[in-house]
């Protein structure tokens, strides 16, 4: 494994980014996972805060949050350079890549919309450039595109409720796709587009879900004693992999938590652990993270000293 090059001295700020209520030193694992044979191979270690791996749409690099900023890793973790995102240098945990590969959408902490609660989805083309805003209001956390790349899926608190919302991309009014009492987050699209996946603690406890494109048929998927967060549906549609908290976070998803990840059969609806217990959270597993040919799964396990 390459040596990772640390790129700039922000760390005090991205922890802060990330509200990781955890004290002491963290060391960030990116680790890759093939989902048939469960074999892991930690491709990236670091002395500081790594979060939100993507694979790009060739399969040939990942795009991970390093200190604010989105930098591109290749396969055996070196270093590729930053992408070039000009004024935000606040990105948050959520980012990805359009299907057609040319463009990354990102969330970023804009001071222009506020001190607090003031995330923003911008849009970039994926070679980097001049950011495109495409959120006026905050906070909104950016999620899932659509494969036909007209449609953008994010969370967002609007008068004191957190609830998941459509935005086309060309401009427009945002639509709200859930109004139940209590917290919807995490939306993706299916390999299809013809399901949304999310995850919701509207019944007490935070489960997974999906509904159709306009948020009708809400259904519940998983119904047990965790605290599931962030489903990535699989490129075939055929699975569903997403990460549990031991215990209930009360509606939050911290850093330095036992955690497990887990995949469900969309047919079949069974549930298998995918990994032990290990130290994780926010940053694990909050995008998009499996290759482009369904095979393998990106993540980043933590330890905190």
């Amino acid at each position: 494994m390459k040596k990772y090059i640390v790129l700039i001295s922000l760390l005090s700020a991205q922890l802060a980014l990330s509200q990781a209520p955890v004290t002491g030193k963290i060391k960030s694992n990116v680790e890759v996972m093939d989902v048939r044979s469960g074999k892991r191979q930690v491709i990236l270690t670091a002395g500081f805060l790594l979060e939100s791996p993507n694979w790009s749409r060739d399969g040939k690099y990942f795009i991970i949050n390093s200190k604010g900023l989105l930098e591109k890793i290749s396969l055996k973790g070196e270093s590729l350079g930053v992408v070039d995102t000009e004024f935000a240098n606040r990105c948050n945990n959520a980012h990805g890549i359009s299907y057609d590969g040319k463009s990354i959408f990102f969330s970023y902490n804009d001071v222009r919309a506020g001190i607090n609660n003031n995330s923003r989805i911008f849009k970039v083309p994926i070679e980097g450039g001049t950011p495109l805003l495409l959120t006026e209001k905050a906070p909104s956390f950016w999620h899932s595109v659509s494969r036909s790349g007209k449609n953008i899926l994010y969370s967002a608190q609007r008068n004191g409720e957190w609830d998941i919302y459509k935005l086309p991309t060309a401009g427009g009014d945002e639509i709200r796709l859930t109004s139940t009492t209590g917290l919807d987050e995490g939306p993706e699209y299916g390999h299809d587009s013809k399901f949304i996946y999310f995850n919701s603690n509207r019944t007490g406890r935070m489960q997974i879900f999906r509904m159709k494109p306009d948020g009708t048929d809400q259904e519940r998927l998983t119904d047990d004693e965790f605290d599931n967060w962030f489903a990535h549906p699989s490129p075939d549609g055929k699975w569903l992999v997403y990460m549990s908290y031991l215990e209930d976070q009360k509606g939050k998803h911290p850093i330095g938590k036992e955690v497990k990840l887990r995949l469900l059969n969309l047919k079949t609806k069974q549930v298998k652990d995918l990994t032990e217990t290990f130290v994780g959270g926010q940053g694990t597993l909050n995008v998009p993270c499996w290759s482009p040919d369904g095979k393998k799964i990106i993540f980043v396990t933590y330890k905190v000293e």
